[in-house]
């Protein structure tokens, strides 16, 4: 998400009463408002400290329309479990029918309301209003973000009861509506796990151990919010991980009725689930552990350990420090070696985590320098490497061991400029390697399986431009794009979907999104995290600027990396731990520790690379 915005609700600041003893903050929605009128710029309450619980005050005895609305929308922004002080401001029927965890839109500055001046507003008993804004964002009843613009536009109706004389909103649209400060405030993104499958470990019989997945969703920051992602982890995953991602939980697997669920003393938690989940074998409920585990791990209060129940029946327990022998986690994985390419154009290596500056030349042919690069990526197991010649023209493949020749190039493009040939490669989880050639008369994105015999094309429906750079992610089934078109770039993130077709294989990327959808230009990307990439680019009319994004396009909390002049390459690991490095036109390769300003490694180097 953006910034805080400047301005506000003056009324909504002078209604907000706080109470430090009970760490909650009232919002006093139906006091000193207007009794007629349209009402204007209902702006986004005032963000309050994280750990202060915010509730909204219900309506007011003889409240007139304008101030029902009012009260209403500031209810939306309260941390009210089940939004049960906002339905008093519905009709007994509406309050019913409405559902607000359907959907929630985000726009820019928090809803406008105006008087329907097309409405009944005549009728002494009925009353409309319409609600407008800019959309920013739309979270689904999957708590799944997306990017949105345009604009909002909802009629709210209001009815007084001829009973009571009370006004009420009788009409209006399912789910939320909130400005953008109060969604930073009131929501977090959080990472559920699943595992990968129809991938490539299934056509080439890798190991058994599953690769975890994350697929990030959005949850009410201070509304019980582990229970709220473990039965959202319990549902499944997401509409786009789905194809590509499974569940150990058995189908119909859901928390006990009534289940609240909070760690122990020992920061141990108990999961009690229904009956679906009574005859899963040891090996199975380790896999179900290993999701809780990985999906909990950024939750406060920690969770060090898991115990999963059905009924009275204990079903296994799974510590964190065993998770990992589990399921293969991307941040879980630690590189050994930083690479890139020294003044001679050989690939080199530093040590990953380490401060020091000592390079040296890696074993084998990609080290010797006979064959110039102009790029290069290393297996993930750090076995073997690729090189991309100084032309860009032809791609090689060699073993990180001493005495190995390079060979023949496994791939050659026909592109008639360096500009129009190969981008720099990319290795899965599973030793296959990704490279896209730009050659304007057959651009292509294709596959090396384990890195040798006849490249497979990739098919990208749907892809409109030239692919500029590409890094597939620990898990192997997501892929992020820069894909360029009429002198702008994006960046986007697909699904790597693997299918037969009669003996072959087949892999397409499906449901390109974008991840920065307000860049006009992207100059160098990364994986950063197991839902997270670090990008380098600028908006339009911009200057060059650094920043984390998430996969469904939302800016994650915490701050950007520090500025950097000239910035054409970047390299970061899933492994948050290591350094963040980039090589600056300059200052040549330079790294950032957390914490820690960026600091000098090699003048003269260039395109560093984590493992991947």
């Amino acid at each position: 998400m953006g910034t805080e915005r400047a301005g506000g609700a003056p009324r909504a600041r002078a209604r907000a009463l706080a109470y430090a003893a009970c760490g909650a903050v009232l919002l006093a929605g139906c006091a000193s408002m207007p009794d007629h009128g349209d009402l204007r710029d209902v702006e986004s309450t005032p963000r309050q400290d994280t750990q202060v619980r915010v509730f909204a005050m219900p309506p007011r005895e003889d409240a007139e329309p304008s101030e029902i609305m009012q009260g209403f929308l500031e209810a939306l922004t309260s941390d009210d479990p089940q939004y049960e002080t906002a339905r008093q401001y519905l009709t007994e029927n509406a309050a019913r029918k409405w559902r607000p965890e359907l959907s929630t839109t985000v726009l820019a500055n928090g809803p406008d309301t105006a008087t329907d001046l097309t409405g009944d507003t005549e009728d002494d008993d009925h009353y409309s209003f319409t609600l407008t804004g800019t959309k920013i964002a739309l979270v689904d009843a999957e708590q799944s973000y997306a990017p949105a613009e345009g604009q909002y536009s909802r009629q709210v109706h209001l009815v007084r009861d001829k009973k009571s004389e009370q006004w009420r909103i009788d009409g209006l649209p399912q789910g939320i509506v909130i400005g953008e400060s109060d969604f930073q405030r009131n929501y977090m993104s959080v990472d559920k796990y699943y595992f990968a499958s129809n991938t490539a470990d299934a056509e080439a019989g890798a190991a058994a151990q599953p690769a975890a997945v994350a697929d990030p969703v959005y949850v009410r920051r201070r509304v019980d919010p582990m229970t709220q992602v473990v039965r959202s982890l319990l549902h499944g995953p997401t509409n786009w991980l789905g194809p590509v991602a499974r569940s150990s939980f058995p189908l119909g697997t859901a928390l006990r009725k009534g289940a609240t669920l909070t760690p122990d003393e020992q920061n141990r938690l108990t999961v009690p689930l229904n009956d679906k989940a009574a005859r899963v074998g040891t090996a199975k409920c380790n896999e179900m552990a290993a999701q809780l585990l990985f999906t909990l791990q950024n939750l406060t209060p920690a969770v060090d350990e898991v115990e999963l129940r059905a009924g009275d029946r204990k079903l296994c327990e799974l510590r964190e420090d065993r998770a990992p022998a589990v399921a293969a986690v991307g941040s879980a994985r630690h590189a050994d070696y930083l690479y890139f390419l020294d003044g001679k154009h050989r690939l080199v290596r530093i040590s990953a985590d380490s401060g020091t500056t000592s390079t040296e030349v890696v074993p084998g042919a990609l080290g010797e320098g006979a064959t110039p690069l102009r790029s290069a990526a290393v297996a993930r197991d750090e076995h073997t490497a690729a090189g991309v010649g100084l032309d860009g023209k032809a791609l090689y493949v060699g073993s990180l061991a001493s005495g190995g020749s390079l060979g023949d190039p496994v791939l050659v493009s026909a592109g008639k400029t360096e500009t129009d040939r190969l981008t720099a490669p990319s290795w899965d989880a599973y030793g296959n390697l990704w490279v896209a050639d730009r050659d304007p008369g057959n651009p292509r994105l294709l596959m090396l399986r384990d890195g040798k015999g006849e490249p497979l094309e990739v098919r990208t429906p749907g892809l409109d431009g030239r692919i500029k750079s590409l890094r597939v992610a620990a898990d192997g089934v997501r892929i992020a794009l820069v894909v360029e078109k009429d002198d702008e770039q994006s960046l986007l993130v697909g699904r790597i979907e693997w299918e037969r077709v009669g003996e072959q294989s087949a892999v397409r990327i499906r449901e390109l999104r974008s991840a920065t959808p307000e860049l006009a230009e992207v100059t160098a990307m990364s994986w950063a995290g197991d839902s997270r990439l670090v990008v380098v680019g600028r908006e339009e009319d911009g200057v060059q600027q650094m920043r984390y994004v998430q996969i469904d396009g939302s800016v994650p909390e915490g701050p950007a990396p520090d500025a950097l002049t000239g910035v054409q390459e970047i390299a970061a690991s899933e492994d948050g731990r290591l350094p963040l490095v980039a090589f600056s036109s300059e200052d040549g390769i330079v790294r950032m520790e957390s914490g820690t300003q960026w600091q000098k490694v090699v003048k003269e180097g260039a395109a560093p690379v984590y493992p991947g």
